[in-house]
């Protein structure tokens, strides 16, 4: 993919910084000029740990595209070899152990997934961490690698004194600081790559590479990382309640990610629009100025539309920002609406285990708040009765359209 925008920098530094991204770096002030002087080749890791990125990925995604329109070379490189133990770093608990089949086939997607996003044919490279981590002989490790690490330093590191301290912490997972840091090590010796990059809860295992080049190379490396993608109560970005927003359509379609991005907090729409848009700062600015609903329901729809443009392409932008629009004024469209089938031996059933099921509510007792204040509507009829069922009497064409709120839409069609 070739993929550009109108710089309003001079240095892609000034720019990560005046969007919101930027939180820290080593060396800040040379790592500044070296952006400004050089095309650096650097790298941010993605573990494999879904077959999927989500929306939350979308942080590292938009500063590697920003990087690389500013004429740097952004290394994607995916953890087929860390996935394997999986990083502790912002856990209470240890992840789950995959097979390295489900690693390669969750990379092999991510890889599609990337294609989207970068320009692999003018300077971007994937990598995976499997071709050299897989073949590593354990003592040598240790005696190469492990011996530039001091134990009573790693354990201050948050990434693993949190951990210690939710009662314990696996030898396996103590090791992925030294693998992440030994990642960098080896493509700076091998690809000329300088720089890595992350979110804020990489710094650790940033540094911890820095480090290494320094000690084993006498070289000189950088580290930057950025802000999570988070809400204005501290929520990290990109979970609903059905879960996790997908940027595969299949897993999340281009009109719930839609759904989603309009229905953002107000508090959080200007950082957003800077964050996960390319539209000029200025633009922005004029867009967020009023705190007026209906301009501020305007702001929320060009950032749902600029995302789902970004992810998806504009075509399914403009059709889920026509299907939203055209229910939001009750014209029914139902084009891109998310959908559930119901088998008929499952009715009846009850309004409340429907809207749970449908992911429209996270409880039940919520359903039933929702319900008793008016919130639900099925087929443009309210229901206000918690107790109401569903049954296949009230299937118009084999389905039904249940609304919660003024724009959450939901179709439910018999099987």
């Amino acid at each position: 993919m070739k993929f550009t925008y109108e710089k309003e920098y001079d240095n892609v530094f000034d720019e990560l910084v005046a969007r919101g991204y930027y939180e820290q770096a080593t060396n800040e002030e040379e790592l500044k000029e070296l952006l400004s002087k050089e095309k650096v080749k650097f790298y941010c890791g993605f573990d494999a740990t879904a077959d999927s990125l989500t929306v939350g990925h979308l942080i590292q995604i938009m500063v590697m595209m920003r990087m690389q329109n500013y004429g740097h070379m952004p290394v994607a490189l995916l953890g087929g070899g860390t996935t394997l133990i999986g990083d502790p770093s912002g856990r209470s608990d240890m992840r789950k152990v995959m097979t390295e089949e489900r690693i390669d086939h969750n990379a092999s997607c991510f890889y599609k997934q990337f294609q989207k996003f970068l320009d692999f044919d003018n300077g971007a490279v994937m990598l995976n961490n499997k071709d050299w981590l897989l073949n590593l002989k354990f003592l040598e490790f240790l005696r190469d690698i492990g011996n530039e690490f001091l134990v009573n330093e790693m354990l201050k590191k948050d990434a693993y004194k949190n951990r210690m301290a939710q009662g314990g912490l696996t030898f396996f997972e103590f090791s992925y600081m030294l693998l992440q840091s030994y990642d960098f090590l080896h493509m700076y010796r091998n690809d000329g790559v300088k720089l890595e990059i992350g979110g804020s809860d990489q710094w650790s295992n940033i540094i911890g590479g820095v480090d290494l080049i320094r000690k084993k190379e006498n070289g000189k490396a950088y580290g930057m990382t950025f802000s999570l993608l988070t809400t204005a109560d501290g929520v990290k970005m990109g979970k609903s309640q059905k879960g996790a927003v997908w940027l595969d359509e299949e897993k999340t379609s281009p009109y719930e990610m839609f759904q989603y991005m309009r229905n953002v907090d107000d508090r959080d729409v200007e950082k957003f629009l800077l964050q996960l848009t390319f539209l000029k700062t200025e633009e922005i600015k004029n867009l967020t100025a009023s705190k007026e609903a209906k301009d501020i329901n305007k702001a929320k729809e060009t950032l749902a539309y600029e995302v789902v443009k970004l992810v998806h392409g504009e075509e399914k932008a403009k059709q889920a920002r026509d299907a939203a629009r055209a229910l939001f004024q009750g014209k029914g469209d139902e084009s891109a609406m998310p959908t559930t089938k119901l088998e008929k031996e499952n009715l009846p059933l009850g309004l409340l285990n429907l809207l749970t099921k449908l992911g429209l509510t996270k409880s039940n007792g919520e359903a039933r708040r929702i319900v008793n204040q008016g919130g639900v509507s099925i087929n443009d009829q309210k229901i206000t009765d918690p107790t109401f069922e569903i049954t296949k009497e009230i299937f118009q064409d084999g389905k039904i359209i249940i609304k919660k709120g003024k724009k959450n839409f939901h179709k439910v069609e018999l099987a």
